[in-house]
């Protein structure tokens, strides 16, 4: 009998661990990666600009390029100057946003891209989507996954805590953005993949679960892996299915009705998670909430800088920003007087839990 199997799109290498930048050039001359030994590092201002120079006496290969921010813009601009170049591949050194511009140019270029990660902010680092600043706001592009990924766990540990907070937000959301996708599977028949669905659920379960704290090594491995796995689920599902759903339609809201206040993407993400989980009546909803709270983030809107009225209007808003995708906010269609006694039942809920 034949074996019939599937191939899946992932890193050729993850290396997560403490001194994994150690391991960087040895990783660059990896045939498959960098033939020529020649490639391109994009790095930020801020914690990638501070790594180059312990790193670029044993990259004699690299040429450095670096990045504004994370804009549309940015990301056109690096592709250009990289273009102009002969390179093996793109590497992208830095925090969420200078991955997502090297993802971008890498894929505009028709180049192999490296991730190293500078925090754990959330699931981009190694997903198949790069989510730059434009004109009209935010959009998601869709880009190769990583050819290879580093993670320095000593690096991660002096980045800022919030940033970690973010990832824990961010992977937790899963469990909700799962939960979604399997009442639309079973509500309109869209079709779920159940590999990619449970990659994703159990990535959130580990963090949601593990009792260590966000500076312990064990602790950030989980969530670094979470991290990776996620975005390997988005690359087999195809789209943004297994980690996103109510949980971050409530997040896009808040980003495109207060963009000059947004939080950082896991904190929306991870309350949006909370409130869903508590809308379609999940037992889980309080331990996600007391997660959260162990971890030091938000629970309610006001924790983040929102009022109560600019939340609320934020989850009316939520389902106009992904257009077609069916979740618990769909599904109920729920009116403001609805949203707004079920708000106050959350808030009954988590009051209970201890800060």
């Amino acid at each position: 009998m034949p074996v019939l199997t599937r191939l899946i799109p992932s890193p050729v290498t993850v290396d997560i661990r403490s001194g994994a930048l150690d391991g960087l050039a040895a990783l660059l001359a990896d045939q498959r990666i960098a033939p020529t030994g020649k490639f391109a590092v994009a790095v930020s201002e801020g914690s990638g600009r501070a790594l180059r120079d312990r790193l670029a006496p044993d990259l004699p290969g690299a040429d450095w390029f670096q990045v504004g921010g994370g804009t549309l813009d940015d990301a056109v601009r690096l592709a250009n100057r990289v273009r102009r170049g002969h390179y093996d591949a793109l590497v992208g050194l830095g925090g969420g946003r200078i991955i997502d511009c090297a993802k971008f140019a890498a894929a505009r270029v028709g180049l192999p891209m490296v991730a190293v990660a500078t925090n754990l902010s959330h699931d981009g680092l190694c997903s198949p989507v790069a989510t730059l600043d434009n004109d009209a706001g935010r959009g998601s592009y869709g880009v190769p996954t990583p050819i290879a990924v580093v993670i320095d766990l000593d690096v991660i540990r002096h980045a800022p805590s919030r940033y970690v907070r973010s990832g824990i937000g961010d992977t937790i959301s899963n469990i909700s953005a799962v939960a979604d996708w399997e009442l639309s599977h079973k509500v309109t028949g869209e079709p779920i993949d159940g590999l990619a669905a449970a990659m994703a659920r159990q990535a959130g379960e580990a963090v949601l679960r593990h009792p260590g704290e966000a500076g312990d090594d064990d602790f950030l491995t989980v969530l670094a892996e979470g991290l990776v796995l996620t975005g390997i689920a988005m690359s087999i599902a195809g789209d943004s299915r297994p980690a996103s759903g109510a949980c971050h339609e409530i997040n896009h809201a808040l980003d495109l009705l207060y963009p000059r206040r947004r939080a950082p993407h896991g904190e929306q993400c991870g309350l949006g998670a909370a409130f869903a989980m508590h809308l379609r009546g999940s037992a889980q909803a309080p331990l996600i909430a007391a997660t959260l709270r162990r971890h030091r983030l938000p629970v309610l809107p006001r924790e983040m800088g929102f009022t109560e009225e600019e939340f609320l209007r934020a989850v009316e808003f939520a389902p106009e920003t992904r257009p077609g995708r069916y979740t618990i906010l769909e599904h109920l269609h729920l009116t403001p007087e609805q949203i707004r006694n079920a708000y106050a039942d959350y808030v009954d809920t988590v009051k209970t839990i201890g800060s």
